[in-house]
């Protein structure tokens, strides 16, 4: 007896895998807010909590309606999803056929994969200039079989990010039928002038489309919100694919909460930026190679050599209680991702990280 079979690309597919986590100690695997969630979500959280036994709301109506005040654009325009990797699926469903490809930067986010194996397209990876996505090498990837380009700006996992004149010359060089997908899950801790998250865009274009997250600056990760934005044909697509009630009333309530507590995020980007700029020259100091980032974490590349490599440095800190994010499965062994934490657990890392230079 050998059951049902399923089909062959599914089988093909490699499960994501989040970040670790060890019973103790800091976890800075998996770019989450240090500083927690608003005040003002919590409190929103526990007021629905009263009422699970309705169901949410269907089209997530108040969180449209708050993220078009916020943002200024139409809330007719705007799709909610469970995090902005369920966004993601859903343009699968609805745009993806065995034989259709997609594109990603080389080191692009490891979900835009699965969902083209979950279609059973092919992914296409166009190669990076010094970890940064490359727009040449990308309109260099398109064929007839192009159907959506990815595009994570700022970039997880290495935390580099192309300028919007950049942006929009990638833009410029696609078929209109191609979709172009800006993914700006960091895009509010970014501070460079040259960036933008393409909200414009996806508001004039017909083929572009602008995702974002409650996850990473809104500390909601636990609660899966995501958003997308961009043409009212795209928009209706995705609502023919989604669940009915695919965010629940819990997450759209802490979220239009998280929303209005602009303190909270100002807050976040703060502790970030002021982080980022101890850490990375320290880190540095000790010998580490240590790549530029616009968002919440570092890519950090280690030695290779025995004793001094990625692997060895993951068990030596696991060893003093922290866990960060190893990189083999976006194809760059020698290096971890470290996410910023509290000052407090900062700390404890840069002695670790000390700890491991100086072993023989």
């Amino acid at each position: 007896m050998t059951g049902p079979k399923p089909l062959s690309n599914i089988l093909e597919i490699t499960p994501y895998k989040g970040g670790q986590k060890l019973d103790h100690g800091w976890k800075l695997s998996s770019n989450e807010n240090p500083l927690g969630a608003s005040p003002e979500a919590h409190e929103a959280l526990l007021k629905a909590a009263e009422h699970v036994e309705i169901y949410p709301d269907g089209s997530a109506f108040a969180l449209r309606q708050a993220l078009g005040k916020k943002y200024g654009i139409d809330p007719d325009r705007i799709v909610c999803g469970a995090g902005s990797d369920e966004i993601f699926q859903l343009l699968g469903r609805a745009y993806l056929q065995p034989g259709d490809e997609i594109i990603q930067s080389q080191h692009g986010f490891l979900v835009y994969k699965l969902v083209a194996q979950q279609a059973g397209a092919k992914c296409i990876s166009a190669p990076e200039t010094n970890l940064t996505a490359d727009v040449d090498a990308i309109l260099g990837c398109v064929t007839d079989k192009t159907k959506i380009v990815f595009l994570a700006n700022p970039n997880n996992p290495t935390g580099s990010y192309v300028p919007y004149d950049e942006v929009k010359r990638l833009h410029k060089g696609l078929r209109d039928d191609i979709l172009l997908v800006l993914d700006g899950a960091y895009a509010e801790y970014v501070r460079q002038n040259d960036y933008a998250a393409g909200m414009e865009m996806a508001g004039e274009e017909p083929n572009v489309l602008v995702t974002r997250t409650f996850s990473k600056i809104h500390g909601l990760a636990g609660l899966r919100v995501g958003w997308a934005y961009g043409p009212e044909s795209v928009i209706d697509a995705i609502h023919r694919v989604r669940g009915p009630f695919n965010v629940n009333s819990l997450a759209q309530a802490a979220a239009i909460a998280a929303l209005g507590d602009d303190s909270f995020v100002t807050r976040s980007a703060d502790h970030n930026n002021s982080e980022l700029d101890r850490m990375k020259p320290a880190l540095e100091t000790m010998g580490y190679k240590v790549y530029p980032s616009v968002c919440n974490f570092l890519l950090i590349e280690f030695e290779d050599k025995d004793g001094k490599r990625a692997a060895d440095a993951d068990a030596f800190l696991r060893s003093r209680g922290i866990v960060i994010r190893d990189m083999v499965a976006y194809g760059l062994p020698k290096c971890m991702r470290l996410t910023i934490g509290t000052k407090e657990g900062n700390d404890e890392v840069l002695e670790a990280f000390e700890a491991f230079a100086k072993a023989d």
